[in-house]
Formats: structure tokens, C-alpha cells, sequence
């Protein structure tokens, strides 16, 4: 956005949001980047997203609108088609006698207000608004297409049943199965399942054959949700057409195969990993979907702060030792390794990894895929990659004794190690190591962060405030230090200094047009260990993860928990969601 540049710094510090020296460090390091003032203000989180676009309505002098509750007529939206609206980020939301209101992200993208200019033959009246507004507004687009994926869906489903049942009654073979794959209907309907679950933002689909009928499930924020019901006929066919698109066997039923595909969408690329497991009723699919190409996360995007935030940046300065990630499957262990590999990302290193599977692209480096059906393992990649002159190595997964073993003699080698590992809490992840016969003194000199980290769901804009009873404190105080989390609060600066929990609020989901459970998307809640020496004595001593916990906690290491309600505490999250996640 074309701004003023020092009437731009002047209202900053005007507002009160940032000081000087905070505005000069951000300025010089915009310009050594390339990059917008705002964007690196938003990076470092001196400023919040909502006060950014209004400052920059404010000095464009645009109105600024906030849409996050407005229900937007149908008609009036789709005035702009949802393919134009996503990808340039402007929805139209009021028509007036000769003019047509539009909120943008970027008011300088002239060619998306001469293209809708063109469209609906009315004046266009640009208005800024923020990212939060965009994404609830173009939530609206989905659910009226939601109506019409179900037409779509039921349509060509009773299609391809006339299809399927018009056979002899002999068991199809690879031919006939390739035929009806790339029949009209079914692929209409595969096309609408996978186009459906990317504007609602799954991260997986679930397609079950049952008894009678074949149910689609969606995960959307870590919770499954049924999407629809489709016809018991309409699942091979289904099937069949997800292994067309994934290069899979389409007669073999007896054995799980695993598979990839890409669709682009809208210009975004999306890929799909396949896993087909034959069950009683038939064969269930589950796809992952993985948006390519991601970039732009920061550590503080993803729910880090405070002392764990400056441990993980103090480590990605080092040039040996190892970085390491912890938690069950999906709760973002790979994101947070990939936002790591991006701070590293310069010109100067050279980045290698060893994935199962390749999750994001990211430019520059080097990323290589196990096959363990050609015995291409972590173990044999990790030897290669060590050949290949690396100064920063990522293994997707420390899975056994050798792949553990190579990964500790490559950090004392010289080279930073990324690694990821299944373990509860950030201390089990010694424990662990001393299981696959890692010896204690090669963990001490290696290790040097680990993190432990779940997603919870986060709350919608629109929520309910309420301030804990003396009970309620008293069932919370059984789970963690009151008092230390109070001082953490206010060392943040996220309660008042004189705040006590008698006055600090917490807050609810709230049922919304744009949210029908109150939560949208998701962040992490983290603790971050940092192996320091009277950890390091621990460890040389045999000591368990309870009493390795303990010293960091005296030390000032902040628990999942703890973040949490920490969270909680700032409107991000629930209490409620917090205890679901943490206990599981």
C-alpha cells in the first residue's frame, strides 16, 4: 500500500502503540529486507493486525470497516465471484442507487476494482479492512455453496448408482473400475468432495463406507465433523477415482496403499496424501490436504512468546546442536520445524531435509522424500545428507536407535539439527533418547532446545466474557501454580500489574453467522525447554522426566498448561478446550 512513510511512523508513535526506538530498529530493518514497515511491526508483535489496517485507513484517509458480524446479502455478494474475491481479498457488502461499497486488504490492487467496476457497471467505493473481516466474509461464499455441493453431490450420486448397478453382477475388473473412475459423475462429485473440503478448511477427509450408505467426514480445527451421506453404490466408484488420481492399484482391495496427488484451486496449489485401508464394509479413504507452497508464519503467529520465544531464536543462532519438536501426530510439530528452516533460510546456509512425507515446498531448499519400500530410510538418507555439505539438516521423524544415533553425531559434527520426536512432554523426550541407547554425555553436548507443543481451537471474534468463581480457581489451582502464572501475566504485560484473578476474565465460544461452534482455526500452546547445565547434570545423573521437569520449571520454563490458560487468559482459547487437549 502506497503510504506516507514518516506520516505513517508519526501516527504510530502518536497512538501509542510503539515507541520510537521500536519504529527506527523496525524502519532499518524493513529497508535491509525489502519489505513493508507494518509487515515487520506485525512480525516482532509491537502492533496488532486490527490497529494496522485502521492506522493505514486512517493516513490513506479511506473509511475502515469491520465485517466480522455483518451477514451479507447473497445477491450483494456475489455480485463479486468467490474465485475473484479470494484471490485479490475484496467483497462487496453494501449496493447503493450508483455506487457499490467494497472492503479490501489492498487498495492499490487496481485491476481487481477495474475488473468488478467493469462487472457490475457501478462506481466502486474502496474500503480498507482487516484479515479477520476477509476471512469471516468469505466464509458467507462457502455457505451458500454449501447448499449447492449438496445438489451437486446427490445429483450425480444417483448417476453413477444407475451406472454401477447396470452391470452383469459380476466383480468388476481393473478395466471396467478405470471406466466408471473416469466417468462424468464421479468425477464431478470427487472434483466437488475435494473443493468443498478446501474452502472449508479441513485438513482431512474421511470417506467410510457403512452398511448401508457411505459417510464423508471432515476434520476441520482437529474435530470431525459429518460433511454428507452418499449412496452405499456410490463408494467403489468413489474409491476408484481417489486411486486414479493417486496412481494406486484400482483391482487390489485386499492390502492399504498409500498415495499423492496435487489439484490447483483457485491458483493454490493443494496436495492430497492418500491412504486407502480395506475394512469390513469395504475400503476407507482418508486424504490429507497440504496446502503448497506455505510461507509467511512466524514464531509468534504460532502461539510462541515470551522467554520460550527468545530460547527458540537464541538456538537457531547456534551452528551446532539440536532443535527438537514434540507431541502426537497433528499437533504442528512439522509446521513449527518448517517456521524454524524459514528464519534459517538465508543465502548463506545451505538446508537439507529428510521428510515422510514432503509436507510444504519452500524455496531454496533441499527437501528429499524417504521410500522405505526401496529402502530409502531416515537411517540411509541421513547418512547421504551428511555427505551432501549441509550446515542445517532437518529429519522429519527420529523413529529408531540408528536414525537417533546418526542424528546426535551429525549435531556434533557441526552441523544445527531439526528433528521431531512422539513423546508427552518436553523432558520425555530424554527418556526417550536413553531408550534408543542414546548415550547421556552425546545428549548433553547436543541438545539445546526442545519443544512440546498441542493445538487447541480458537475462539471466533465474537465470544462471551466471564470471570472465574472461587470454586472454579480452586479446580484450576489443582492443576497448576496460580500464583506463578499470575506473575507470568504480568511480566507480559497481559494483566495489570495490581490484576488479580478476582478480576481477570476468561472467556466462552459464541455461536455466530460466521462460527456455528464460536471456535475458528487453531494455535499452539507450547512449553519450551532449554537444556541448560543443571539440566545437563540431571540427565548425566539418570534423573527421571518428572525431576527434569521440575528443574525447569524452577528455572522458569513455562508448561503446556500454563500457555494454555496463559492463552486463556488473552481470548485466544478456552479453559475448557485447553484441559480436552492437554489430558488426551
Amino acid at each position: 500500500m502506497l503510504i506516507n512513510k514518516s506520516q505513517f511512523e508519526k501516527y504510530l508513535i502518536d497512538s501509542g502503540l510503539i515507541n520510537e526506538k521500536e519504529i527506527k530498529a523496525a524502519s532499518k530493518e524493513a529497508e535491509e529486507k525489502k519489505v513493508e514497515l507494518g509487515d515487520i511491526l506485525l512480525q516482532q508483535g509491537h502492533i496488532a493486525e486490527d490497529d494496522l489496517r485502521k492506522i493505514q485507513a486512517y493516513v490513506l484517509g479511506l473509511p475502515f470497516i469491520d465485517l466480522k458480524d455483518l451477514k451479507i446479502d447473497t445477491d450483494i455478494l456475489a455480485m463479486i465471484p468467490e474465485p475473484i474475491a479470494r484471490n485479490h481479498n475484496i467483497v462487496a457488502f453494501k449496493k447503493n442507487a450508483d455506487s457499490l461499497e467494497v472492503a479490501m486488504l489492498d487498495t492499490d490492487d487496481l485491476g481487481a476494482i477495474d475488473f468488478v467496476k467493469k462487472k457490475v457497471g457501478l462506481k466502486i467505493l474502496p474500503r480498507l479492512t482487516d484479515t479477520a473481516s476477509m476471512k469471516s466474509t468469505l466464509l458467507q461464499y462457502q455457505k451458500s455453496l454449501k447448499a449447492d455441493f449438496g445438489d451437486i453431490i446427490q445429483k450425480e450420486s444417483v448417476t453413477i448408482k444407475a451406472i454401477s448397478e447396470g452391470g452383469d453382477g459380476k466383480p468388476m475388473n481393473e478395466a471396467d473400475l478405470k471406466k466408471l473412475a473416469d466417468d462424468l459423475p464421479v468425477v464431478r462429485v470427487v472434483d466437488t468432495l475435494l473443493k468443498h473440503a478446501a474452502l472449508q478448511n479441513a485438513s482431512d477427509i474421511h470417506i467410510e463406507p457403512q452398511e448401508n450408505e457411505v459417510v464423508v467426514r471432515y476434520r476441520i480445527d482437529g474435530m470431525l465433523h459429518d460433511a454428507m451421506i452418499l449412496p452405499k453404490s456410490a463408494g467403489d466408484s468413489i474409491t476408484a477415482r481417489i486411486k486414479v488420481l493417486s496412481n494406486l492399484k484400482l483391482d487390489e482391495k485386499r492390502l492399504p496403499q498409500d498415495g499423492r496427488f496435487k489439484i490447483d484451486m483457485n491458483g493454490e496449489k493443494i496436495s492430497f496424501r492418500v491412504s486407502i485401508l480395506p475394512i469390513y464394509y469395504g475400503e476407507k479413504t482418508v486424504m490429507r490436504l497440504l496446502r503448497e507452497n506455505v510461507s509467511g508464519f512466524t514464531l509468534e503467529g504460532l502461539g510462541f512468546h515470551g522467554r520460550g520465544l527468545e530460547q527458540i531464536h537464541e538456538a537457531t543462532k547456534l551452528s551446532t546442536g539440536m532443535i527438537l519438536t514434540t507431541g502426537p501426530t497433528g499437533s504442528g510439530k512439522t509446521t513449527t520445524l518448517y517456521t524454524v528452516l524459514d528464519i534459517l533460510n538465508t543465502p548463506d546456509v545451505n538446508i537439507s531435509t529428510i521428510e515422510d512425507p514432503v509436507e510444504y515446498q519452500m524455496k531454496r531448499i533441499n527437501q528429499t522424500q524417504v521410500k522405505p519400500d526401496i529402502g530409502f530410510t531416515f537411517s540411509s538418507g541421513l547418512r547421504s545428507l551428511v555427505r551432501q555439505d549441509p550446515d542445517v539438516i532437518m529429519v522429519g521423524e527420529i523413529r529408531d536407535t540408528e536414525t537417533a544415533s546418526l542424528a546426535i553425531n551429525a549435531a556434533l559434527t557441526g552441523h544445527l539439527v531439526l528433528s521431531t520426536l512422539h513423546t508427552n512432554s518436553a523432558a520425555g523426550a530424554i527418556p526417550r533418547f536413553i531408550d534408543m541407547h542414546v548415550e547421556p554425555f552425546l545428549l548433553v553436548s547436543t541438545l539445546s532446545v526442545i519443544v512440546a507443543q498441542r493445538l487447541v481451537r480458537k475462539l471466533a471474534a465474537e465470544k462471551e466474557k466471564y470471570i472465574l468463581s472461587k470454586d472454579e480457581l480452586a479446580e484450576l489451582g489443582k492443576h497448576l501454580d496460580l500464583d506463578n502464572l499470575l506473575d507470568l501475566l504480568k511480566k507480559e504485560k497481559i494483566v495489570d500489574a495490581k490484576g488479580d484473578w478476582d478480576n481477570i476474565s476468561f472467556y466462552k465460544p459464541k455461536k455466530s453467522a460466521s462460527s456455528e461452534d464460536g471456535y475458528a482455526s487453531r494455535v499452539g500452546i507450547h512449553e519450551v525447554l532449554k537444556v541448560t547445565p543443571t539440566i545437563k547434570d540431571l540427565v548425566m545423573k539418570g534423573a527421571t522426566s518428572d525431576a527434569i521437569e521440575a528443574q525447569a520449571k524452577k528455572e522458569g520454563m513455562m508448561t503446556m498448561l500454563e500457555d494454555g490458560i496463559f492463552k486463556s487468559v488473552q481470548g485466544l482459547t478456552t479453559i475448557e478446550e485447553v484441559l480436552r487437549v492437554v489430558s488426551e
